[in-house]
Parts: C-alpha cells; sequence; structure tokens
C-alpha cells in the first residue's frame, strides 16, 4: 500500500476513534495557521498608521490596536484549546489502536505465528507503532495543516505586496523539504533493522532481572555472560541510531547556515528599501515577520512530513497485522458434544516446510468415555499429538475429526470450549491463586465454589487456604498487592494449581493431560493419579507420560516411535508382547526395585 494509502487508513483510525476531538482539531488548526500571517498584516497596518506623515484618526489607531490584541488573544486561545482536543484525540486513539492490536493478537488461532521470528519482529513492531504511530501521523497530518496553511497565508501577503520576495523563500525551503523527507525514511529504515537485536537484548536483559533464572545466574555464574551480550546488542543498536542523528544533525546545521543566509538577504533589502523611502515601516515589519514566519511554518511542515514519514513505516506494521489473513482458517459451525470418537486420520506433520517429520501417518482413535494412553521416547511426538489435537497447528496431511466431523470445519472456540488440558509446559500467572485455577474457565472465574472443587480434586485446596489470603493470594515475588507481598509456591503445587485449571472444565468433553503429575512426589503423584483414574470415568481422555505406571489403567495405550503408532493394546498385551513398552516399563520398574533395594 502507498504512503498516501497508509496515511488515509491512520487517519481514517483516528477518525473513528475520536470523531470530535479530531474535527474540532482540525478547525482550530486552521485558526491557528491563518492567524499570524492575519496578526503580521494588522501590525502592518497600525505601525503605518502611527508613522505617515498624515497620522491617522486616534479612532482608526485605536481599532487597529484593539483588533490586533484581540487578534492575538484569540490565537491564544484558540492554541490552548487546540491542546486539549489534541489530547482527548490521543487518548482515543491509543485506547482503539491498542485494542484493535490486542484484539488481532488474541484472533491468533495457533502456535505457528509465535514461533517464527518474523512474525515476531512484526508484533514488537506493530506494538511499538500502535502506542505512538498512529497518533503521531494524525497529529502530524494536523500540525502540518497548520504549517502549510501559516505558509500559505505570508506568502499569499508577499505575492499581493512584492511577488519576487514570496516566490524566493518558497524556493528557498525546498533543500530543506527534500532533506528531511530523506532523513526520515532512513530513520524508518534504522528502526526497522535494529527490531530483531533489540528485541534479542530485551530478552538478554529480562533474564538478567527474572526470578526463574536468578537461582542458576547465580549458581553457574553467567549473569556476566548474558551482560556482556545485551551491552553488545546495545552498542550495535545504539550505534545504529546515532548515526542516523549524526546524519540528521549535519544535516541541520546545512539547513541553518541557508535559513540564515535567506534571512540576511532579506533584511538587508527590507532595510535598504526602507533607509531610500521605498518601503515604509509597515511593509518592513511585515517583510520580516513574513520571513520569521513561512521558515518556522516550513520548518514545522518539514519536521511533521519526517515524523509522519517515520511513523508510516512503522504504522505499515501496524496495518498488515491487521489486515493480515488468519493463521488457521476455520469453519462456521459449532461443534457438537462427543458421542462417538475422536480420530486421527494418517497424520503427517513436521514444524516447518525443511523440517523434519514429526508425526509420519498417525492414525488412532480415541472412543467416546474411554481413555488413551500416549508413551515414547523424547522427541517421539507426543506433546505434537497434544498440540494437533486442540488444533495449535494443522496437519500438512491427513485430518482429525470429532464424529466424523474435521476439526477444521468448526469454530475454533467451539472446538476448544469442549477440551480441558494440562501441558508439560504449563503457565505459572503471577497473578491471585483464584486466578490460577479460575482461568480454566473464564466464565465460571467468579464462582469461587467451582474453583475450590477443581483445587480439591487437584489435592491443592488445603494448600491455597493455608496462604495468607487464602485464595485472594498474590503467587508472585515481583510484584505487590498493594502492601500484601506475594508468595511463591513450590514446582509440584504450581503443577496441581495447573491441572486445576484443566479440571475447571468439569464438562469437557474431552480431557488431556500431558504429564500432568511430573513434578509431584511419588505419594502425591499416586493420589493424583488415582483422583483422576475417578475423573475420567465415563469421560473421553487422553494420558501422556513417561511415567510408565500412570498409564496402566488407560483402556487403551498407543506407543510412539519415528512419528508412527508402533504398538498398540493394554498393559498387559503390551507387555506380552514384549516390545518396546514392555522394554521401557521392565526398565523404569527395575530402576524404582534398585533404589528401594539401597
Amino acid at each position: 500500500m502507498s504512503r498516501w494509502g497508509l496515511a488515509r487508513r491512520a487517519f481514517a483510525l483516528g477518525w473513528r476513534a475520536a470523531p470530535v476531538a479530531v474535527s474540532v482539531s482540525l478547525v482550530l488548526a486552521l485558526v491557528a495557521g491563518a492567524g499570524p500571517a492575519g496578526l503580521a498584516y494588522l501590525s502592518k497596518l497600525l505601525i503605518d498608521a502611527l508613522v505617515a506623515p498624515s497620522p491617522a484618526g486616534a479612532r482608526t489607531v485605536a481599532g487597529l490596536a484593539v483588533a490586533t490584541g484581540l487578534g492575538a488573544g484569540a490565537l491564544a486561545v484558540a492554541a490552548m484549546l487546540r491542546q486539549l482536543a489534541a489530547g482527548a484525540a490521543q487518548r482515543g486513539l491509543l485506547l482503539r489502536s491498542q485494542d484493535l492490536l490486542y484484539s488481532r493478537v488474541n484472533a491468533i488461532g495457533g502456535l505457528g505465528p509465535f514461533e517464527d521470528p518474523g512474525t515476531q519482529d512484526r508484533l514488537r513492531l506493530a506494538d511499538e507503532a500502535a502506542t505512538s504511530a498512529p497518533t503521531d501521523i494524525v497529529d502530524g497530518v494536523i500540525d502540518a495543516v497548520v504549517g502549510v496553511v501559516s505558509v500559505l497565508g505570508f506568502v499569499a501577503v508577499l505575492l499581493a505586496m512584492w511577488p519576487p520576495l514570496g516566490v524566493a523563500l518558497l524556493v528557498a525551503e525546498a533543500p530543506a523539504l527534500l532533506t528531511h523527507l530523506w532523513l526520515a525514511r532512513r530513520s524508518a529504515t534504522a528502526t526497522e533493522s535494529v527490531a530483531a537485536p533489540q528485541r534479542r537484548q530485551f530478552f538478554y536483559r529480562s533474564l538478567l532481572t527474572d526470578l526463574r533464572a536468578a537461582k542458576e545466574l547465580r549458581l553457574y555464574g553467567t549473569g556476566g555472560l548474558l551482560h556482556g551480550r545485551a551491552m553488545a546488542l546495545l552498542r550495535d543498536t545504539s550505534g545504529v541510531r546515532y548515526a542516523v542523528e549524526r546524519r540528521e544533525t549535519v544535516a541541520q546545521a546545512w539547513l541553518a547556515v541557508l535559513a540564515t543566509a535567506v534571512t540576511a538577504g532579506v533584511t538587508v533589502f527590507v532595510v535598504l528599501g526602507v533607509y531610500r523611502g521605498r518601503i515604509s515601516l509597515g511593509d518592513m515589519t511585515l517583510y520580516l515577520a513574513a520571513v520569521a514566519g513561512v521558515q518556522a511554518a516550513v520548518r514545522g511542515v518539514i519536521f511533521q512530513l519526517g515524523r509522519v514519514s517515520a511513523s508510516l513505516r512503522l504504522f505499515r506494521h501496524f496495518d498488515e497485522l491487521l489486515s493480515g489473513p488468519a493463521d488457521l482458517a476455520q469453519g462456521d459451525a459449532e461443534l457438537a458434544p462427543l458421542h462417538g470418537a475422536v480420530r486421527l486420520h494418517d497424520v503427517w506433520f513436521r514444524y516447518g516446510p525443511d523440517g523434519p517429520w514429526i508425526l509420519r501417518g498417525v492414525s488412532l482413535t480415541i472412543e467416546h468415555g474411554r481413555s488413551l494412553g500416549v508413551v515414547g521416547l523424547n522427541g517421539a511426538g507426543k506433546s505434537t499429538l497434544v498440540k494437533l489435537l486442540c488444533r495449535f497447528y494443522d496437519p500438512q496431511r491427513g485430518r482429525i475429526t470429532w464424529d466424523g466431523v474435521d476439526i477444521r470445519d468448526v469454530t475454533l472456540a467451539s472446538l476448544r470450549a469442549r477440551i480441558g488440558a494440562t501441558f508439560q509446559d504449563y503457565m505459572t500467572y503471577e497473578l491471585s491463586a483464584a486466578d490460577n485455577v479460575g482461568f480454566g474457565d473464564v466464565e465460571h472465574l467468579p464462582d469461587r465454589a467451582r474453583i475450590e472443587q477443581a483445587a480439591a480434586r487437584a489435592e491443592i485446596d488445603g494448600a491455597v487456604r493455608a496462604l495468607p489470603r487464602g485464595y485472594d493470594t498474590l503467587l508472585s515475588r515481583s510484584f505487590a498487592d498493594g502492601e500484601q507481598h506475594g508468595v511463591l509456591l513450590s514446582g509440584g503445587q504450581w503443577q496441581r494449581l495447573a491441572l486445576a485449571r484443566s479440571l475447571m472444565r468439569a464438562d469437557a468433553d474431552l480431557l488431556i493431560l500431558d504429564e500432568p503429575s511430573s513434578g509431584l512426589d511419588a505419594l502425591a503423584e499416586q493420589r493424583i493419579h488415582r483422583q483422576l483414574a475417578l475423573l475420567r470415568q465415563g469421560r473421553t481422555s487422553v494420558l501422556v507420560s513417561h511415567r510408565m505406571a500412570a498409564l496402566r489403567e488407560a483402556d487403551e495405550i498407543v506407543v510412539l516411535a519415528d512419528g508412527i503408532v508402533a504398538e498398540r493394546g493394554a498393559h498387559a498385551s503390551l507387555m506380552a508382547a514384549h516390545g518396546l513398552y514392555a522394554e521401557l516399563f521392565t526398565a523404569q520398574a527395575a530402576g524404582f526395585q534398585l533404589e528401594a533395594s539401597r
């Protein structure tokens, strides 16, 4: 899209966000632009009336003086009102642009865009643009209107009185306009070029202050290394920006020399004209005011055009993010409750076009009301299978059906509303304990009884109640709730909270548990799996675990190896087959027996 097209979109965004404030700003901008030329002309008439060989009458002089004073006062009031209207427009536009950005990010259906470095850079630039670019563009356009009207007003007066001077002023300012536009393009290019290094530098900086990283950084002494890397990136990115500033300073210096020469030339010409009697004192006042006014207005227009040009480069990322296609296409049908089975039909998947195949022709059935255990070595594709069931990705080949309906033909919201899941890399929200559980079903977040029931099922209710403020306790050391400092939980307690979060959806058709007890001690794990076994009765569930004992009671167990289903069956039949499952189970059991004998 062209710059003019982007500018129109940005201005339309501002108009929709705050139509009254933008309209008032435009009207006042016209007043602010035309006012200085009018005041300068009134001043000329007043001075000529005072020093003319035949002085004007007192009534005429008083009238001109009053008109000049009222005009100056009106401009001052208009400037204050314009500042107030601009503030209202900025606030409305900031709220609107941030709302659109958050909505678009939330509308990203899958995980692919978040794992793409280019998309991450675009997200960072779009976030930066949403904060400032639309506001800068709208303000810049309005301020440019002020400058253009001011220049036209002064030039119109000069052309009427002495045309060569008006033309000369416009020609003299042309180099400044072209130079600033070139500088604006270089500045925007520099901003784009440092996006990726800045994101990496922010990552290193955040690690140095991250509580979760603090232990390892201090134990292994890696803080200095990260410090050095962050500073190296900061030197590079700041060097790029400094180079831009250096070019701008040099260009500004030459433009200042040119402006000084023009001012000096006009001043000498006008003073000599007064000395020789060809120009009145009023004309001299008007000419000098026009020169200063045109130069200031042109510099203002140039600055605003440069500001708008740079902001348009950023706004392009914001606009492309908003108008870009959905990462996951979806149908408009609502998914019905599960009655038959969820099936994978010859599913192939890899994370990139050049990456290795993680799943290679996987077909399996998850019958309604039954449990499926999934086991395999690291990298076998277990967690990938979970992501496909939740439709965080789509398979490159094959399909997944829910009672015969391809899950790509229904809305993402209706699919995910029927799934409860505990992920291996679960989140630890630095919010209240109630939020950490209730986020599993935001519609029931105010339902404290439901939250407590889910926590009890995950055997974390007692520990939460023992916290200083119970379920209202902030689970963080980075933030404080007023005067109340937060509390940190152990890894096992956090995992139970994550499990409770998945259990908030008591009516979920499909329950997915990806390593739900990896951080628990043996006794807690045993109790959790006994509780989960009760909860899974009559429900459709998928259980992924490296703990083989946790899978024994599953109705069916599948063993993934090299991206395919290598074995399937109940625990007893798999043990009797003496395959990979039996090998893994025996090795793990032997390890436990060895530990017990010591």
